[in-house]
């Protein structure tokens, strides 16, 4: 059996299988039915390990054992195999999702938050700073910033950005609402923004801006903005920068309200 390791790798990383599972499991693959030392021979595994490896692909539903003797396998049909494995991946996913779930509530959250702001309390307001490399990373850090919001959020961006953010903090922004922060949102319009403002009419208050600028700023306090052109620049270089100084968000929010009285209402289509 002639199989790249391009390809044993590729197998690997997607079902998450080890290097002597994915070369027993293609050896099956190519033969059907098979017994373990012949398997053995045609993936080069040990045969003092080709059982034990069978028996985990059998346990992930990749094989099924043969009855009778000698002792032969049957490999199941990879499309089958990709709904069981996807099955397995969502239940484990579920479980790990509802145990984190638990965990708000208990008292091992409790202590660490108890920790946590003790360890805050002693650290100086100049060193509430840090740099958030890759898009990802920058979003969810903006949405932490967002969701504490108390008063207003100033939102400066550029059309892609708005794009993102409209359709990624929707559901923050309305809960937002709920609770009274003022939102406002500048970014240069475009036919595809203003559809886009249409989606968070009376949630958002949006204007025309025609800057190229990249920040925001929670509750006068809070400020994150990002250094890099996003038309420039590939998501996972994506870099910003969060700072936790009232004395500098205050003023960045100050000339931000200077710059918004001058900025073009925007008039979403009905």
């Amino acid at each position: 059996m002639i199989v790249k390791d391009e390809f044993l790798n590729k197998l690997r990383r997607h079902f998450s299988l080890n290097l002597y599972e994915v070369k027993i499991w293609a050896a099956l693959l190519s033969r059907g039915v098979s017994t373990a030392g012949e398997l053995s021979d045609i993936a080069n595994v040990p045969r003092s390990r080709s059982y034990d490896v069978l028996e985990s692909l059998e346990k992930k539903g990749f094989v099924v054992m043969k009855i009778g003797k000698p002792i032969k396998y049957i490999a199941v049909p990879p499309k089958e195999v990709l709904e069981r494995v996807k099955k397995n991946v969502k239940q484990e996913a579920e479980q790990s999702v509802k145990k984190l779930e638990e965990l708000k509530d208990s008292d091992i959250v409790t202590e660490l938050t108890s920790l946590h702001s003790s360890g805050v309390e002693m650290v100086e307001p100049s060193d509430l700073s840090g740099s958030l490399k890759g898009r990802h990373n920058l979003y969810n850090h903006m949405d932490m910033t967002l969701r504490s919001a108390e008063k207003s959020i100033s939102i400066m961006t550029t059309s892609e950005g708005f794009l993102r953010k409209m359709e990624g903090f929707k559901p923050v922004f309305e809960q937002l609402k709920q609770k009274g922060v003022k939102i406002r949102v500048a970014a240069p319009m475009t036919e595809e923004t203003k559809k886009a403002a249409k989606e968070l009419e009376g949630i958002v208050t949006i204007k025309h801006a025609d800057i190229n600028a990249r920040f925001i700023v929670v509750d006068g306090s809070e400020i994150i903005f990002m250094i890099m052109d996003d038309k420039e620049i590939h998501p996972t270089y994506d870099i910003g920068i969060w700072i936790n100084t009232p004395f500098f968000a205050s003023a960045v929010e100050n000339l931000f309200s200077i710059a918004w009285e001058g900025m073009q209402d925007v008039k979403v289509k009905k």
